[in-house]
């Protein structure tokens, strides 16, 4: 663990990252600095990852978006495995609230580590405080 503690970032911050969506990439070039110089654990679901990678698929063609894959594994994120208690934890979020299953194991790979969500993604701002705490992201309109 670092000494700063944890936190987990779902696809929006990275494609905030990723696609120079400001502020919202300023603020994760903060995060992954402290991560790399190691006062912060920076974690992103598998599934997550999964959806970063479609969505570059989508914005863009199959090289480019593998090459973003590729930067991706570069930046220092642990990625969590989708264990069968993460999806059933998930499972549970989705079930209770309005939000997309990928944005579930996000809030509940949180709430495993006890840890925020960073993230501007408005399904999750929405979630009250007692099911995850976020630190929250802006992109410009």
């Amino acid at each position: 663990m670092s000494a700063g503690g944890v936190a987990v970032v779902d696809s929006w911050g990275i494609l905030a990252f990723l696609r120079a969506e400001e502020p919202g990439a300023t603020a994760m070039r903060r995060y992954l600095r402290r991560a790399r110089t190691g006062n912060l654990l920076l974690l992103l679901n598998v599934v997550n990852l999964g959806e970063i990678f479609y969505r570059l698929l989508q914005l863009t063609d199959e090289p480019q978006a593998e090459e973003r894959l590729s930067q991706i594994k570069t930046l220092p994120i642990e990625i969590v495995p989708a264990r069968e208690a993460l999806v059933m934890a998930a499972a549970r979020v989705k079930a209770a609230h309005r939000l997309s299953y990928a944005d579930a194991f996000a809030v509940a790979t949180g709430q495993a580590e006890n840890a925020p969500v960073i993230t501007g993604d408005p399904e999750i701002l929405a979630l009250p405080p007692s099911v995850i705490r976020v630190r929250k992201l802006d992109r410009n309109a």
